[in-house]
């Protein structure tokens, strides 16, 4: 049934899983499922009734209930390795008990209603009989069945079992009654994306049983348990991954757009006139957006709302693990493998662009009418037959690999303009700057302290220098704020206070140097980072400037600013005082603020020098979980798992575990919440992971309460890094919910999976309806 070449490859992921121990004996398998069997067959189930039914089904709080073994279940007596359902709220078992009030609800997201006790027994009954119903089908159902047999099989599920025929958490039940008949990949996408990648066409019929025909071939040509075969493709293969087509000019020098993606590893198209595209939304006034930025620019009237989709597509759709096909007409050039997100080039008139891994550069034919041409710019290839043909390819093919990426440029200023108060936290930053003249943003890592005291004190400047915020500024004016020129400093600054940071670079101090004439090396006098920073303040009065110091609890801060202390406070403002080193005076003029912050698990607001506390203002920030909105990766809902995750370091991290906690910020990118797995799962592997060891610095015990035993083990004193391969993402997410799996019966998770539902038809629609620029 398989190429030779797959078969080969298979065989040797198989010897390699087993020498790293992380494969399960026919034995060891046939004892969880008959663990399984045991706990929630159907000869337990036909036993059970009334109120004992209900919960033992459908009780997410029980961790010896049956939702609780399917969705969260991950230790020795029952490993989390049989297809991950994990992800969303609870409604997708169609009855959940809710958290926060302990009722029995049901419903859609948008529509749910309170159930009484009586219709919540109902339901588990229901549920009991149709459960019961598809096992007595399997049990009879042929164990070499064809497609065509696995199509009926479909069929007959979903008269017999109206309401689980096709659910996810129900193919799991019985994928775990009967796994030498199903597979178990709990999803038709997942399905489908596996055989196309074994180089074959998926059998017709939609539903989660047709293919399963296919997988049982396979563990039999592999002679290997179902369980085992599946995640010998998961960890070949990876998640799912969508295929494009992007289309490229010809010609040679700038428009010679395939030499230029080749050789920088890059995916690109043109448009630099229309500025970075980074934050533009993933939705439907995203797409509006975009669509009037093209319309501003002329020249597209025929094609604008198709160009407009198109690039929308790229900018936000192409994402990490993509596979795009560089394209002329119907010949492809090369396909690569997408490595980065959208990134913004302005030195190229191909300004917009990913990077990728180039995996193939011999040119193929695609089927008829597959490819792209320059007109095109970019199509999602979704036929059946066009992907195996790609993954053909691709399997006798190999190619280079990636790096570069380029910068821009600076310039000057001038202004003086009223400003205006500014919203939210913001304005909080400014109120308390104006009352005192610095403030110290202050909480756990991660809540956006750093980010929030620059977006505050550009706009702050911007304001006073150009009478707008700083993003409406052009290049040149941002630079005068960021940059400044030889003539004339920036007027926001910054710096780190770290432990050997001192008087001298702070305000002035002596210097070696050398002065080119081989004689001994001279001390000079030099102004250090405040001191420049007060000097331009005074040539230019009706601007204001800004010095932002970050970790400034980590300097010894009497040391570092000295008699400063005396004239910054905002009463002093003016007065000049001698300096002891060049007996010059100085003084700290009304237009400099300074923005200090503080991360609290370093160390505490308390252990601060007291006079320094009362000049300035303090701005605790503490985790937002409302910044993340709605916001769900692969169905983890960040607001509340982040929430959950901080009540654990909480509880187990001691009594400092307030300032311990995790900020928001680690889950966000460029102002706004993580959309996509993978940069997700690396914030966890590469951030929160090692932090929180830290915290828990060799307690084990204290590690794994915290990040569960999916994550963690105790016993063997490790964090289980091998959950953070690609192909075992499903696994990663489940681990990931385990410790708290109430969040997916909460309000706002619910809320979440409606606004992802909106979303999804927000997108559906944006390739049939007309732009409206």
């Amino acid at each position: 049934m398989l190429d030779e070449r797959l078969i080969h490859a298979l065989k040797e992921t198989e010897r390699k899983l087993d020498d790293e121990g992380k494969l399960h004996s026919r034995a060891q398998l046939e004892g969880f499922y008959a663990l399984f069997r045991e706990r929630f067959g159907p000869e337990r189930l036909r036993n059970l009734d009334g109120d004992e039914l209900l919960s033992l089904m459908h009780d997410h709080g029980r961790r010896d209930g049956l939702v609780y073994w399917l969705e969260f279940k991950d230790d020795e007596e029952f490993p989390a390795i049989f297809g991950s359902i994990a992800g969303g709220s609870a409604l997708k078992f169609g009855i959940y008990r809710r958290k926060e009030t302990g009722a029995w609800m049901t419903g859609s997201p948008h529509n749910q209603r309170e159930l009484s006790q009586s219709e919540a027994i109902r339901i588990a009954q229901r549920h009991r009989d149709q459960l019961l119903l598809g096992a007595r089908l399997l049990e009879r159902f042929p164990s070499d069945g064809s497609d065509s047999d696995y199509l009926r099989l479909q069929e007959q599920l979903e008269a017999a079992a109206p309401e689980l025929g096709d659910l996810s958490w129900s193919h799991k039940y019985w994928s775990l009654l009967f796994p030498d008949k199903l597979d178990d990949y709990h999803n038709a996408d997942y399905q489908r994306f596996h055989l196309m990648k074994l180089l074959q066409i998926p059998p017709g019929g939609e539903g989660r049983y047709v293919c399963a025909g296919r997988f049982v071939a396979l563990a039999k040509e592999l002679d290997v348990p179902m369980n085992t075969a599946t995640r010998l493709l998961k960890s070949r293969n990876g998640s799912p991954h969508r295929y494009w087509c992007l289309g490229t000019l010809g010609g040679s020098g700038p428009t010679a757009h395939w030499p230029m993606m080749r050789e920088g590893n890059c995916v690109a198209v043109e448009g630099r006139a229309l500025g970075d595209l980074s934050e533009m939304t993933p939705d439907r006034d995203g797409l509006k957006r975009l669509g009037a930025l093209l319309g501003s620019h002329g020249g597209l009237a025929p094609r604008q709302g198709t160009v407009s989709k198109q690039l929308f597509s790229f900018v936000v759709k192409v994402l990490e693990g993509d596979f795009v096909l560089a394209t002329r007409g119907e010949r492809v050039l090369g396909v690569g493998r997408v490595e980065g997100r959208y990134s913004y080039e302005p030195s190229s008139d191909f300004a917009h662009r990913h990077r990728v891994k180039w995996l193939s550069l011999d040119g193929f034919q695609l089927p008829e009418g597959i490819g792209a041409d320059s007109q095109t710019l970019l199509r999602e290839v979704d036929s059946s037959e066009s992907i195996v043909a790609i993954e053909k390819h691709l399997l006798s093919s190999s190619a280079p690999a990636s790096t570069p990426t380029p910068r821009p440029v600076p310039r000057s200023a001038q202004g003086g303009y009223p400003t205006p108060s500014l919203p939210g936290i913001h304005g909080r930053i400014q109120a308390v700057l104006e009352r005192k003249g610095q403030v110290i943003l202050y909480g756990p890592p991660g809540t956006g302290k750093t980010y929030l005291a620059e977006q505050t004190v550009r706009d702050l400047s911007a304001h006073a220098a150009f009478g707008a915020p700083f993003v409406a500024l052009n290049a040149e004016q941002q630079d005068a704020i960021t940059k400044g020129t030889e003539a004339e400093g920036p007027l926001v600054r910054m710096c780190c206070f770290h432990p050997s940071y001192g008087y001298e670079e702070f305000l002035e101090g002596y210097r070696p140097r050398d002065d080119g004439s081989g004689g001994p090396m001279r001390f000079v006098l030099r102004d250090g980072i405040f001191k420049r920073l007060c000097l331009d303040a005074q040539r230019r009065p009706h601007l204001r400037f800004y010095l932002i110091i970050d970790e400034i609890n980590r300097g010894d801060i009497p040391r570092i600013m000295g008699e400063l202390l005396t004239v910054m406070e905002k009463s002093k403002r003016g007065k000049p005082i001698l300096l002891p080193m060049s007996g010059a005076p100085f003084q700290v003029p009304e237009n400099v603020y300074l923005v200090g912050t503080m991360n609290t698990a370093d160390r505490s607001i308390a252990l601060l020098d007291t006079a320094l506390r009362r000049r300035f203002g303090f701005l605790e920030l503490m985790p937002d979980f409302t910044r993340l909105g709605n916001a769900m990766v692969e169905g983890i809902p960040l607001g509340p798992w982040l929430k959950a995750l901080n009540a654990r370091i909480c509880e187990h991290v001691g009594r400092d575990g307030r300032n311990l906690q995790v900020g928001h910020a680690y889950l966000m990118e460029r102002g706004e919440p993580l959309t996509d797995f993978h940069p997700f799962s690396r914030v966890v592997q590469e951030d929160l992971i090692p932090l929180l060891e830290e915290y828990c610095y060799e307690d084990w015990a204290a590690l794994e309460k915290i990040l569960g035993n999916g994550l963690v083990s105790r016993k063997e004193q490790r964090v289980r890094h091998e959950l953070f391969d690609p192909a075992r993402q499903p696994e990663l997410i489940q681990a990931l919910l385990a410790p708290s799996p109430e969040i997916g019966s909460s309000a706002p998770v619910i809320a979440s999976e409606a606004s992802a539902r909106d979303l999804m038809e927000d997108e559906d629609g944006v390739g049939t309806e007309p732009d409206e620029p």
